[in-house]
């Protein structure tokens, strides 16, 4: 990396990505662009002069069509930035009126939420396994005490991504 990336942490839950949208256009309008993203919650910025880009979150881990859906975004006008897990982050300048989105429905936007959910869902038998897990290993307690803290705040991330899928259902 040049020496002219600003590097920022900001940590944002899954179901805040309209949250993390909105503080990434800030950034830009600011004058700082998200050039690349680092581990979850690190962020890369190149300084510059403040514009008014639009920023949105996509959720796909499937890899088979990804140059088709790249392309997809990119003649719809979308700048692909890069991935955070299965986040994928887009950005584009935006016009007069009302700001550029991805998805034009609900319907799209709780299928993008239903996919997040499926990922979550893969982890959960793994969790379950090591938490019921009996050990003697030393500091075993310890770890069992980690997994329950993720266990609760897994089943609070479920809970908040089904009361998204949930309004969406209502507009």
């Amino acid at each position: 990396m040049t020496e002219n990336v600003i590097r920022k942490y900001k940590l944002f839950w899954a179901w805040q990505d309209e949250q993390e949208e909105a503080w990434l256009r800030q950034m830009s309008q600011e004058g700082l662009h998200l050039a690349s993203l680092g581990f979850p919650g690190f962020y890369n910025f190149t300084p510059g002069e403040p514009a008014n880009y639009v920023y949105r979150l996509d959720f796909i881990t499937d890899s088979k069509d990804r140059a088709n859906y790249l392309q997809l975004f990119k003649d719809a006008g979308w700048e692909h930035l890069g991935h955070m897990g299965g986040w994928q982050y887009f950005r584009t300048l935006a016009g007069e009126g009302e700001l550029p989105e991805i998805y034009s429905d609900p319907d799209s936007k709780i299928q993008k939420y239903r996919r997040l959910l499926a990922y979550l869902t893969i982890f959960l038998p793994i969790s379950i396994i090591f938490f019921t897990r009996g050990s003697e290993a030393p500091g075993y307690p310890i770890i069992q005490v980690v997994y329950a803290v993720l266990m609760v705040v897994y089943i609070f991330a479920v809970v908040n991504i089904l009361g998204r899928i949930g309004k969406l259902k209502h507009l």
